[in-house]
């Protein structure tokens, strides 16, 4: 939001960039449902969890939430989900940042991460159920959304002030990205300097000699594993 005023006092002189028109087969009150039960649920859900005392309710919450609060790329929802699942002990930190490594391993959006953190939560749903559950949860809030502005998208981005916060929003999500790569992934993750040393050779096989990420990974994973044991 802060991002947004900024682009509208700051980008507002900027020349107005011309878009081809979306498609849109949802119609206006389609769309105007799906906003209602966007806001419902993540109004509602807090409130519902706190009245009936069920994990599955409490699970589902938190992940809701995190899925409608995320912008700027799935690497932004890491210190969500870390707040939401660790803190109260359903993941060990240690588990949650080995499935994040993992994450980056396998093609799709990173919110899949989300189906790992409910299969291995340390209390009921779990298995399969709890992955299923986290899954649905996370990527609900992005289909309303998807869904409700679809049909007035094409009209407001045409809008000059639009544009302008728009681009504000944009140049924020960088400064999104760093905080997560921060925290949780810097503070947890670099303890010492084998630690940071093995971090730029992942930097430097990703970006310099452009190796697959799932390959990074498990050379990782293994050079990991042989830095704790000497």
């Amino acid at each position: 939001m802060l991002g947004a005023a900024v682009g509208l006092v700051v980008l507002r002189g900027a020349p107005p960039v011309e878009h081809g028109t979306l498609p849109h087969p949802v119609s206006r009150n389609a769309g105007l449902v799906a906003l209602v039960l966007f806001f419902a649920l993540l109004l509602g859900l807090p409130l519902l969890a706190a009245a009936v005392p069920s994990q599955g309710l409490t699970v589902f919450e938190s992940f809701y939430r995190a899925g409608s609060l995320v912008f700027g790329g799935g690497h932004v929802v890491l210190p969500l989900l870390q707040a939401a699942v660790v803190p109260p002990g359903w993941v060990t930190n240690d588990a949650f940042l080995a499935g994040y490594g993992a994450a980056q391993a396998v093609p799709g959006p990173l919110f899949t991460f989300a189906a790992y953190l409910g299969a291995v939560m340390s209390t009921q749903p779990n298995g399969w159920a709890g992955a299923l559950l986290c899954l649905v949860a996370i990527f609900l809030p992005s289909f309303l959304l998807v869904v409700g502005a679809l049909p007035f998208w094409d009209a407001l981005r045409k809008r000059r002030w639009a544009q302008s916060a728009l681009r504000g929003v944009n140049a924020a999500v960088v400064g999104l990205l760093l905080a997560a790569l921060y925290q949780p992934v810097w503070t947890v993750g670099i303890t010492s300097a084998e630690d940071f040393a093995l971090a730029v050779a992942a930097f430097l096989l990703l970006f310099m000699w452009q190796t697959p990420p799932w390959l990074v990974v498990i050379l990782s994973a293994a050079a990991g594993a042989l830095i704790a044991n000497v």
